[in-house]
């Protein structure tokens, strides 16, 4: 019999541990270049990315809702993509990937043009001090990019816990999509999609989430850097990782 569902800070993680002999494996060493979808799952199906994915929280979760969905977690943290994969495999899923990588390197050369149905980004990392705002991932051309690696009327989803990030990601972002705010907790997780996320909300802050469709033909304006204030008193001392 499967056992019974693991949690974090009081929220049961998507899924049930399946019997061994359907363990899947879901971590992947990716060669380097454009990544083969059909190759890597086998199958002609929609294309869900989640970049900088953690350890997986939302993508298991879509992967067990949506089989006929292929996803791929991207994240820099070895530590984060071990514990996806870990997580995945024991849920005997064959949809989804876990790879360590950096999400600009990712979205600027290894995803093709009009390749996904949906870029999930949960928590960009605001960085705090002046001389990190460089790091910051999502800048005009990081959005330009995920307008291009989209297909058309494609859905990319943003959150944010950071007011600055969010005011600065709801105009930039408006530029090449068509932005919907979600005024409460995801239907499908009302506790809340990723680790970050649980944290926030048990720490009393506001949660920021968008889906943006993808227009047809960018907006005739210019958009600045994330040059933003992301500070603001008694923030940084309260965030987690996601």
């Amino acid at each position: 019999m499967p056992s019974a569902p693991d949690s974090e800070f009081g929220v049961p993680f998507p899924g049930r541990i399946a019997p061994r002999e359907q363990w899947t494996s879901t971590g992947l060493r990716h060669p380097g270049g454009t990544f083969d979808w059909d190759a890597t799952f086998g199958r002609s199906a929609p294309r869900i990315v989640d970049l900088g994915c953690g350890n997986g929280r939302y993508l298991i979760g879509s992967a067990l809702a949506r089989p006929g969905h292929d996803h791929l977690g991207i994240d820099l943290v070895q530590v984060a993509i071990d514990h996806a994969a870990r997580r995945a495999n024991r849920r005997a899923l064959p949809n989804i990937r876990f790879v360590t990588g950096d999400a600009a390197d990712w979205i600027h050369t290894r995803l093709a043009p009009a390749s996904l149905d949906e870029l999930h980004i949960y928590h960009p990392q605001p960085y705090y001090e002046d001389d990190e705002a460089s790091r910051r991932l999502l800048t005009p051309e990081f959005l330009e990019r995920a307008w291009i690696v989209v297909r058309p009327r494609a859905l990319l989803v943003l959150q944010s816990d950071n007011r600055a990030y969010w005011r600065y990601l709801r105009d930039a972002a408006g530029k090449y999509f068509e932005i919907r705010t979600v005024p409460g907790p995801w239907p499908d997780a009302p506790r809340g999609r990723t680790r970050r996320e649980i944290q926030a909300r048990q720490r009393g802050l506001v949660v920021w989430r968008m889906e943006a469709t993808r227009r047809d033909v960018p907006q005739d304006r210019e958009i600045r850097p994330p040059d933003f204030d992301a500070n603001r008193p008694g923030f940084r001392r309260k965030q987690g990782r996601r």
